[in-house]
């Protein structure tokens, strides 16, 4: 896809009401996760991700649980402004020796921080859940689903908790559940790079666009675009799948694109937009 597409995308358009951020529980830290709802039919159009306080880490030197997942989804966001210099280093100490090499080989700060952020917060709240050290978990990679390579997405080796995690500029975002989960978040799409990637809609999707006004285009293909992507992620495919394939919609509703996936909008800080793909049988 062309430059980092659409990978850094919205909050709404001039269409949808207007955002107040993100709704917050009170703070608990890591180990008290969201409320959701009674079974997957009961999804809201909109979900709220509970807000990590990755202090936690610091303070938790064994992991707590193992505690059920609170079906059918549990969702987290962090903001990587907001993680002082102890709680990166902190963060920085669970991360196995390739995820270090890896933060250790980004240029800028900002970009090292957010990975740190990203990986630090999905090995917390596995923790919590599975009652293993966040250092200690048994994460490994499924083959790729293109070319069968050992760098597909990352699970677990213990069978019964699905997750997905993704980040863009300041924030990160993690879904859990019992079946699989694809989460996505977005900086609001540049006019450059929604134009470069037009191939990436569905025609119908294309039609929604083009009879938009041009200035609320970009938030529309963004928000079509995090849907898309959450749904791979929670196909296995990512974008060895084309993503013109499946009709999800640019509107303040998504659609869900097969029977048996849920794909939801997650309500967010303004600038940026995010959904989660959920199989619901």
């Amino acid at each position: 896809m062309p430059e980092q597409l659409p990978g850094r995308l919205p909050g709404p358009s001039a269409h949808d009401p207007p955002a107040t951020g993100v709704c917050e529980p009170p703070a608990t830290g890591l180990c008290e996760p969201p409320a959701t709802p009674a079974s997957p039919v009961a999804l809201p159009q909109r979900l709220c991700p509970a807000v990590l306080d990755l202090s936690g880490l610091r303070d938790s030197p064994a992991a707590r649980g193992p505690r059920a997942l609170r079906a059918p989804l549990e969702l987290y966001l962090a903001r990587v402004a907001e993680q002082d210099a102890q709680t990166l280093r902190h963060a920085r100490e669970v991360l196995d020796a390739e995820e270090r090499a890896r933060a250790r080989a980004f240029r800028h700060d900002r970009d090292r921080d957010a990975y740190v952020v990203a990986h630090a917060a999905l090995r917390g709240v596995l923790s919590v859940v599975t009652g293993v050290r966040a250092e200690a978990l048994p994460l490994t990679r499924e083959p790729c689903a293109g070319c069968g390579g050992p760098h597909g997405r990352p699970v677990l080796s213990t069978p019964g908790v699905h997750f997905s995690l993704s980040h863009s500029g300041g924030l990160v975002l993690v879904a859990l559940a019992p079946a699989p989960v694809g989460v996505d978040v977005e900086e609001l799409a540049t006019v450059k790079v929604m134009l470069s990637a037009q191939s990436a809609l569905h025609r119908a999707e294309a039609d929604e666009l083009a009879r938009l006004p041009a200035y609320s285009r970009p938030a529309a293909f963004t928000r079509a675009w995090v849907r898309k992507e959450a749904y791979l992620k929670g196909l296995g495919t990512g974008l060895v799948r084309d993503p013109a394939l499946d009709y999800l919609g640019t509107g303040p509703t998504p659609t869900d694109p097969a029977p048996g996936w849920a794909v939801r909008d997650l309500l967010i800080p303004s600038g940026y937009a995010a959904a989660v793909g959920l199989r619901t049988c």
